[in-house]
């Protein structure tokens, strides 16, 4: 190997620690700290999972989440690189390609042990056998929704492995469609409302679900495999600015419909007291907070950076997504933790 391609191959792995690390990093950082700070104390004659389940659950979620939302990314990605210009942007694909297969095994894998761990929790101070597993799946709807998200990913893998063999002959459409109906089932492992909203918020819900996966695994893929080449990074990032800017409104939207209606239509709460008096309601906060410093860090990309992109200039593009991707982290830790939040 030459110096040139050491130097570039050295540069190559910086970006990766620099981008899935931050990623990573700030979804479990945020993911221990608030489950950490909502841990149930321990009461006399009740038990309660002990700290294998407890803090292993939510990591297992947060890794599981992040699996699905490279695959989400790696599927949007050549739809972003076009299929006008094969020469260049298949070298991309035939790299790509085998990485949302084995992301699609990782989400299938870590889906599975979420329910085990699932059935663990409600079985507390017990290892859940087989016969525990089923009847948990059988009877509680987080545990069916989990077993059809592996399930999807499952599916994702098999059509992953058709494309790595064809490339572009099996449609970016269909593992696009795949991946997104693997994430529906998440929200249903959340609060549940009992009112006639309940599809509305749900809905609201899987939007959001669907809206952050595309935002961060497309943000996070562009940057993996298309930042070093400015030629092809002016023609994608435009594509991928219209579909944040779109995302960002109905993250945005969709989060904030989603909390304070679970909150308002949940006996023995009321709004906006509980935003500051329940546990979900700060954490609610926080996460607003949180995706609230997103705004300025995706329009200086947006309205500073992407026509210097745009001309080929060189730019600190990849600093600016890495910070973006740790706050997405962060938000993604924060979700999770909310999904088990107290709310009354």
């Amino acid at each position: 190997m030459t110096a040139i391609a050491q130097g570039r191959a050295a540069g190559s792995g910086t970006v990766r620690k620099l981008l899935a690390g931050g990623l990573v990093s700030g979804a479990l950082v945020a993911v221990l700290v608030a489950t950490a700070l909502g841990a149930e104390e321990a009461v006399p004659g009740i038990a309660l999972p002990g700290p294998a389940v407890v803090y292993g659950l939510p990591v297992l979620r947060v890794l599981l989440d992040l699996a699905a939302v490279a695959v989400v990314g790696l599927s949007v990605l050549p739809k972003l690189l076009g299929f006008d210009d094969p020469e260049r942007t298949e070298p991309v694909m035939r790299r790509a390609r085998p990485l949302a297969v084995s992301f699609a095994w990782a989400w299938a894998l870590l889906a599975l042990v979420v329910i085990v761990f699932q059935a663990a929790e409600l079985n507390p101070g017990t290892v859940p056998g087989p016969a525990a597993i089923a009847e948990y799946v059988d009877n509680v709807g987080a545990g069916q929704g989990m077993l059809f998200s592996a399930a999807c990913a499952l599916v994702c893998a098999g059509i992953g492995l058709l494309a790595v063999r064809f490339g572009e002959k099996v449609p970016a459409e269909l593992r696009i469609v795949v991946a997104f109906f693997g994430l529906l089932p998440i929200p249903v492992t959340g609060h549940a409302v009992d009112s006639v909203w309940h599809d509305p918020i749900m809905i609201s819900m899987e939007l959001h679900v669907m809206g952050s996966a595309a935002w961060t695994g497309g943000l996070l893929t562009v940057m993996l495999f298309v930042a070093r080449d400015r030629g092809l990074l002016a023609r994608v990032l435009p594509k991928f600015s219209k579909l944040a800017t779109a995302a960002l409104v109905l993250v945005n939207l969709s989060g904030v419909v989603t909390g304070l209606s679970t909150i308002a239509l949940t006996p023995g709460t009321e709004l906006p007291a509980s935003l500051v008096t329940s546990e979900y309601g700060l954490l609610l906060v926080a996460k607003t907070a949180i995706v609230a410093l997103l705004i300025p860090i995706a329009a200086h990309i947006r309205f500073r950076l992407l026509p210097r992109i745009e001309r080929q200039e060189a730019t600190a593009v990849v600093a600016w997504a890495a910070a973006e991707l740790t706050v997405l982290g962060l938000a993604y830790g924060v979700a999770v933790a909310l999904t088990t939040a107290t709310i009354a």
